[in-house]
């Protein structure tokens, strides 16, 4: 059974008047009841979010923080990846290049020298 939206909504309005007045009441920077709260309000926003798109196949605006930072591990990972693949290709470009010197070697045959040694004129 898919659940309700509005009870979803409920139970997150509810969260996050419970964190208000814990962050209200808050007894030092690690007051484990603000804490708690926090991640009373992260679980009720995702339960919310998801009975909306079950039902109506809609999401909000907002992201949670741990979510952003999971992205932001994504991110770092897939430029790492680039920054591997980016080395590859490097690797690759020099390669070629000294394939195309090689090749310079071979055209300056056309140009009257031979081995590309410069040719001079016999006095």
């Amino acid at each position: 059974m898919t659940p309700d939206p509005r009870a979803a909504l409920a139970r997150l309005v509810a969260t996050l008047e419970d964190h208000l007045a814990a962050a209200a009441n808050r007894r030092g920077e690690t007051d484990p009841a603000v804490a708690d709260a926090y991640q009373r309000v992260a679980d009720a926003f995702e339960a919310y979010e998801e009975a909306l798109y079950d039902a109506y196949d809609e999401v909000t605006p907002f992201v949670l923080y741990d979510d952003v930072e999971d992205e932001r591990d994504d991110d770092e990972d897939d430029d790492e990846d680039d920054e591997e693949d980016d080395e590859e290709d490097d690797e690759e470009d020099e390669d070629e290049e000294s394939d195309d010197d090689s090749d310079e070697e071979d055209d300056s045959e056309d140009d009257g020298q031979t081995g590309g040694e410069e040719v001079r004129p016999v006095r």
